[in-house]
């Protein structure tokens, strides 16, 4: 078998039946689809048992909650496919999403890791646009340097549905990092970017749905630092010293995902030590003039803004 589909379930019943809709409607059929229910307090196996009932390729297994890592590896565990794609339970792919990739694979067989665009999905804020990945203007397909890429923009060149990952690779660097919340993904990615080719094609073929209920989502909160990638990334410090790439991309998300718990009174002094990191001199002026500023300032400001986003999305909603 081709491929493994590994799609792991935690309280997406409003959303699981779309995503099992798409895989099924692939417009090749040498997959097989793995949904990993990771505790879910809703009805999120039922529908997901619903939704893959009649299709013998398709397997649904429980779990406790033990967090989407945790899911992923289990669901990879339990596989057999060549290579291993992922897709959230809320979010969806193009129909030719796995038949791409197949070509891909069989011209470029000597990629770590297989990654195309992908769409943003936004209608409670009216912005559903194509992910903005660093890539040049008119570039269609080809080997990237992942961390330039990534640094450019920071929109993930590698997003979690939408990548391709053979079973060896995986198994070499032991799936999903099972204690991060935030991040998990990106600790995956580039320990594949930093050993491997990264192959990208610039076309969107799968859907990153943003207007999930934000407590169901990874992003949006402030995580504790042991569970967040970017203060568990001392492993590739040697990494960081020789590998300039690398280095401008770690500061980059330093610099930028970081400000809100530089603001914050609980892990204000978290943040300013791995801040501390960062190489200043190659970060925007703007950038460097924003983290100089009256800390008590940024924080009036930045509770403003993070209001009037609120009231923004709700009468959007409404």
């Amino acid at each position: 078998m081709r491929f493994s589909v590994i799609i792991p379930l935690y309280n997406k019943a409003l959303y699981v039946a779309n995503a099992i809709e798409s895989v099924l409607s692939q417009t090749i059929t040498d997959f097989e689809l793995v949904i990993m229910d990771d505790g879910s307090r809703d009805n999120s196996f039922d529908v997901a048992q619903e939704a893959i009932k009649g299709h013998d390729n398709c397997y649904l297994f429980q779990q406790e909650n033990a967090g989407v890592s945790m899911a992923r590896n289990n669901a990879v565990a339990t596989s057999k496919g060549e290579y291993l794609c992922f897709l959230d339970a809320d979010d969806w792919w193009s129909p030719t999403f796995l038949e791409e990739m197949s070509h891909l694979i069989e011209n470029f067989p000597d990629a770590g890791i297989y990654g195309t665009s992908y769409i943003i999905v936004n209608e409670a804020k009216h912005k559903t646009h194509v992910a903005p990945v660093g890539v040049g203007q008119g570039f269609e397909k080809g080997y990237i340097n992942y961390c330039q890429v990534y640094a450019k923009t920071l929109a993930m060149p590698l997003w979690t549905g939408a990548v391709c990952i053979p079973r060896p690779v995986f198994d070499e660097m032991h799936g999903f990092p099972k204690d991060i919340k935030l991040g998990e993904d990106f600790m995956l990615w580039i320990k594949i970017a930093l050993k491997y080719k990264v192959f990208f094609l610039n076309k969107p073929l799968a859907f990153y749905n943003q207007d999930v209920d934000a407590a169901n989502r990874g992003v949006g909160r402030l995580h504790q630092p042991k569970c967040h990638m970017l203060w568990n990334l001392d492993f590739l410090a040697d990494e960081e010293k020789s590998n300039p790439d690398y280095k401008q991309l770690v500061d980059n998300l330093r610099s930028y995902a970081l400000y809100p718990y530089f603001l914050s009174r609980k892990y204000h002094e978290f943040a300013r030590l791995e801040l501390d990191k960062v190489d200043w001199s190659k970060q925007p002026k703007k950038t460097r003039e924003k983290y100089k500023r009256p800390l008590a300032w940024l924080r009036i400001e930045y509770n403003l803004r993070q209001f009037a986003s609120m009231l923004k999305t709700r009468s959007c909603r409404y």
